[in-house]
Formats: structure tokens, sequence, C-alpha cells
């Protein structure tokens, strides 16, 4: 057996453990350091806030606004949505995605080691004269290990390995703006449902009345104390409320479906627990809604644009890293030689030293790669100060429509009680012959517009707090973790 090493191996190890030190010594990142930017803000909603709306916040209450309502379909609903939804499913995977990643970005900092291995067999046969064939075989094994490692020096991996993390809090941000979108969207569907039945019942009551108005004409039209032209005002008022009521039960069809859509299941899968006409959840509980710097904060739309601007900065470190030479420490080591066995190998080689690479000339495309990242990163900045004021438009917007609605509301409701009571005199006074049956009419008319606009200015006013909540960033826990894959769904993305 020999040994083969390179000449003044010690020499060479003790110089190369000297430049290590050296070079580690020296290490340094390249690139810009991140320094996150300050969200300019309003001390105060510019909307005043109406009654029920305070400055105060409490998060759990944000959280989980649906409690608020105090209806358990709604709260299952939601809940439902939250765990089978699948668009969020599709966030979820996304997250784990963006981990994974994360981790072959940290591997990049570790050394690599690789194993080979080969196994020859050889035979020779020669013609020799007057003796005739000679032959001869012969095993061959070899077996060896390569390591190499690259030294960092200046803060490329790292810098990767920033951008990866920051990623991921990127995409555990964008999984937070879809569990406040779905939320959001099974509220509003929920109260559209309720306002469809509600406007459904009020249409349906109403046409009963209208009916008795028409069967009393009809009667007094046989009993010749009346002309016809009542009775057919009577029924075209009659079957004009009867021709509102299918609209409204397709809409009403159209919410359930979205609804089990929306909690991963096929069209129809709620209808059973909706049979039961409810009320539109009412909302007289007091809302914090905290001050803008707050909403700011929870707005994951908004930590997901500020987190992506985090993200790119690196990846500028990352290009910058390029212009500058890469060095690598690498090893190997091989046994070889005939013989049954690895035990009877007759030659190891050893080697061991650093390497450089540089590349330099690459017709200015690595540097115009640090302006291209640069550019991006301030495409990143200007999309997250697009985000922070697109978020305090919304605020506002949504402060405002809640408030103006429970304006419209009252007024509807003096409206309702007027018609309701106009309806009960002009009847009264028809049969007493003291006014035409146009006024019954009209009065009848007036009632069923006006009745429907409650019934949907208190969905509206339901559906706008939900927005709110929305708008707020309510809907999710922004301190929360996404749980390891399921065993199960783990075993069939496996097999797949």
């Amino acid at each position: 057996m020999s040994l083969h090493l390179h000449q003044g191996r010690g020499l060479v190890l003790a110089g190369g453990c000297a430049g290590l030190a050296l070079l580690l010594a020296g290490c340094h990142t390249v690139g810009p350091n991140y320094v996150k930017p300050e969200a300019h803000a309003p001390d105060l909603w510019h909307t005043q806030l109406p009654g029920g709306l305070s400055t105060a916040t409490r998060e759990a209450a944000l959280s989980a606004w649906w409690t608020r309502f105090d209806d358990p379909v709604l709260s299952g609903l939601v809940t439902e949505a939250l765990d089978a939804n699948l668009d969020l499913q599709s966030a979820v995977s996304r997250v784990r995605q963006a981990r994974a990643q994360a981790g072959i970005s940290r591997a990049g900092l570790a050394p690599t080691l690789g194993t080979s291995g080969s196994a020859t067999h050889s035979r020779t046969s020669t013609e020799v004269p007057d003796h005739g064939p000679l032959t001869d075989s012969q095993d061959l094994l070899r077996a060896g290990f390569d390591s190499s490692w690259e030294i960092d020096i200046f803060g490329g991996v790292r810098r990767g390995i920033q951008a990866s993390e920051r990623d991921v809090q990127a995409s555990e941000a964008a999984l937070g703006d879809v569990r406040v979108s779905l939320a959001a969207e099974v509220g509003v569907n929920y109260i559209d449902a309720r306002t469809y039945q509600r406007r459904t019942d009020l249409a349906e009551a109403n046409l009963k009345l209208q009916k008795e108005t028409l069967d009393l004409v009809e009667w007094e039209y046989q009993a010749g104390t009346i002309n016809e032209l009542p009775v057919q005002q009577a029924r075209y008022s009659y079957e004009s409320t009867a021709a509102r009521i299918p609209a409204l039960r397709a809409g009403l069809q159209q919410s359930l479906n979205h609804l089990a859509t929306l909690i991963g299941r096929p069209a129809g899968a709620v209808h059973a627990r909706m049979t039961a006409h409810a009320p539109i959840p009412p909302a007289t509980f007091a809302v914090d809604v905290g001050i803008p710097s707050e909403a700011l904060r929870r707005r994951p739309d908004v930590r997901q644009a500020e987190r992506q601007l985090a993200a790119q900065t690196a990846r500028i470190g990352v290009a910058v890293a390029n212009l500058y030479p890469r060095f690598t420490i690498s090893g190997s080591f091989s046994r070889q030689g005939a013989g049954t066995g690895f035990a009877n190998a007759s030659t190891s080689i050893f080697s061991i030293g650093p390497a450089v690479s540089w590349n330099l000339f690459e017709g200015g495309a690595l540097r115009d790669n640090v302006r291209v990242q640069r550019e991006i990163a301030e495409q990143d900045r200007l999309a997250w100060e697009s985000a922070i004021l697109g978020a305090l438009e919304e605020v506002e917007n949504r402060i405002s429509a809640y408030a103006q609605e429970q304006v419209r509301r009252e007024r509807l409701e003096r409206a309702v009680a007027a018609a309701s009571r106009a309806t009960q005199l002009a009847r009264d006074q028809y049969q007493a012959g003291t006014v035409d049956f146009t006024d019954v009419l009209t009065a009848e008319q007036a009632l069923v517009s006006n009745q429907d606009q409650l019934a949907q200015s208190e969905g509206a006013i339901a559906s706008d707090l939900i927005s709110l909540f929305k708008a707020l960033g309510g809907g999710w826990d922004p301190g929360s973790t996404i749980e390891a894959m399921p065993a199960d769904r783990e075993e069939r993305t496996q097999s797949s």
C-alpha cells in the first residue's frame, strides 16, 4: 500500500488554515441593510365616528368579530370556511413552500459531503504461439468522499437567507389577508341571505293583504257598486308584488350556494341549516376601531407589502455579492486497488485546498442586475406606500358608509310607520266611501316599497359593519403561526 499526498502537506494545511482564519475574520455583508420605513398616518380618522364606534382597540374583538353578532349559524359558517376553504388551503401551502425554500437557502452556509464508489472486473486474453491463449482477470475497487464549503466572505448567501426568511413572513401575511377577506365574504353573504329571506317574508305578507283588497273590490264590482277600474288597479298591484318574489328567491339561492362554496362544499350544502328564516343579525354592539396607525399595524396586506420590500432589499445584497470573487474550500479522499474488498485497497489519495472563482467580464450584466434589483425594491416601496393609502381610504369609506346607513335606516323606519298608518286610513276611508281607490293603491305601494327598503337598509348596516371589520384587519391574529401539515395530508403529498 502506498499513500500519495500533496508535497509539503503540513505547510499547505497550515497555510490554508491561516488563510481561512483571515478570510473569516474579514467577512462582511455587502448591500444595503434594511431599515423598516415609517408609516405616516393621521392621528385620528377624518370621518366622524358614529354612535357605537370608538377609538379604543380590542384585539380579541377584531380577531373573531363574527362572535359579536351572537348568531350561532354565522359563527359556524365562518369557522367551517376557515377550516376547509380551498383558497385558504392554497395560501397555507404557499407558506409551507416559502418555509421549505428558506431551509434550502440556509443550507448554503453548510458544507456539502458526497460519496462515490465503483467496482470493475476486467479480463484479457493473449494468443501466445505454441502455447495457446493466456488469460488474466482483475477486480478493481474504488471508493471515496468529496466535500466542499463555500466561504460566505461577502455575505451573498446570508443575504439570500434574509430574503427567504422575509419571504416566509410575507407569505404568512398573505395568508392573513386571505383569512380576513374570507371571513368577511362569508359574513356578507350570510347577511345577504338573511336579507333576502326578510324581503321575501315582507313581500309575501303584503301579497296576502293585497289579495284581500283584490277580493274586496272584485266582490264590490260583482255587486255593481263600483266600476271595473279599481279591480284592475288592485290586480296589477297584486301581480307586481307577486312578480318580485321569484327574483328574491333566486337571490337567496345564489347567496346560499356561494356560502357552500366558501366552506369548501358543493352548492346546496348549507340550505338545510338556513331553511328556517331568521332575523338579520342586528349591529347593536359597540365597535372599537382604534386609530389609523393601529389599523395599519393590523392590516395583513400592508404587512405583506412591507415584508416584500424587506426581502427585495436583501436580494440587492445578493446581486452585489455576485460582483466579488467566491472562495471555496474543497477536499477529497479515495482508496482504490485490486482485491476482493475495500480493506485490500492499495492506494489512498487525499487532497484539500482553497479555490477562488471570479466573473471578471460579463458584459455589464452583473452590474445591470444590481440596478434591476434596486428598481424592483423601489417598486416594492411604492407598492407599500400605495397599500397604506388604500388601507386608510378603505377604513374611512367604511366608517362613512356605516354612519350614513344608520341615518337612512332611521328615516326609513319613520317612513314605514307613516306608510302603514296611511294604508290603514285609506282602506277605512275607502270602505266608508270618502276616498277613491287610487288612494288605497298609492298607500299600499308606498308601504311595500318602504318596507323593502328598510329590510335592505338593515342588511346593509350589518354588511357595512362587517366590511369595516375587514378594513380594520379583523379576522386574523397577527401573532398566530401555521400548524404543521396533518399526517394524512403529508402522506398523500408524498405518495403523489
